[in-house]
């Protein structure tokens, strides 16, 4: 299939969008559940089958990125309700997941580059801090565990705050590399 990962990336951010609203309206943690796993799962696959089937593109990793946000911003949204202790961290997660990372992880835009994926080619550090294996399971999924399992939202807070600490020198460090070319805007026909 052609395009069998962009197909798993809309698969999976509808499916786990309509969990997490269902969830939001029926105040289910089961389907909380559901919604967290299939994103998570789906996230995987998509990449997986990217880079199996050897069709990675730069619009394809855009459209993870978007649909990342939306899967994250509607789970969280659920589990806010679920959970109203959370809001703090995950209000404080959310500011970092939505502006700050989205920012960063679009950065690799600014090179020839296929996606966040081989920012290590560009800065190894940003890239390791932001996308190696372990910087990606601390970037969502260790914040929703900590909050899920801690009985007070002030280790979750202190958790969140130091990994937007993390995205924010890495953003300001990203943004202080010179890509390889300079691009140079042109006018488009009849514009001044």
């Amino acid at each position: 299939m052609r395009h069998a990962p962009n197909a798993i990336t809309a698969v999976r951010t509808v499916v786990a969008v309509g969990l997490a609203v269902t969830a939001l309206a029926q105040r289910s943690p089961a389907l909380l559940i559901a919604a967290y796993a299939t994103y998570w799962v789906g996230d995987i696959a998509d990449g997986a089958a990217a880079r199996a089937l050897g069709q990675e593109t730069r619009v394809g990793a855009v459209f993870d990125i978007v649909a990342d946000r939306a899967c994250t911003a509607t789970c969280a949204a659920a589990l806010i309700v679920l959970r109203p202790d959370t809001a703090l961290p995950v209000g404080v997660f959310l500011v970092q997941f939505m502006v700050v990372d989205r920012l960063l992880s679009l950065a690799f835009l600014r090179w020839p580059l296929l996606s966040p994926n081989y920012f290590a080619q560009v800065d190894r550090r940003i890239w390791w801090w932001n996308w190696s294996p372990p910087a990606k399971a601390v970037n969502t999924g260790a914040l929703i565990v900590l909050v899920v399992l801690s009985p007070s939202p002030w280790p979750p807070l202190a958790f969140a705050l130091a990994v937007t600490a993390v995205k924010v020198a890495s953003l300001v460090a990203a943004t202080r590399l010179t890509p390889p070319t300079t691009i140079i805007p042109t006018p488009v026909c009849g514009s001044r």
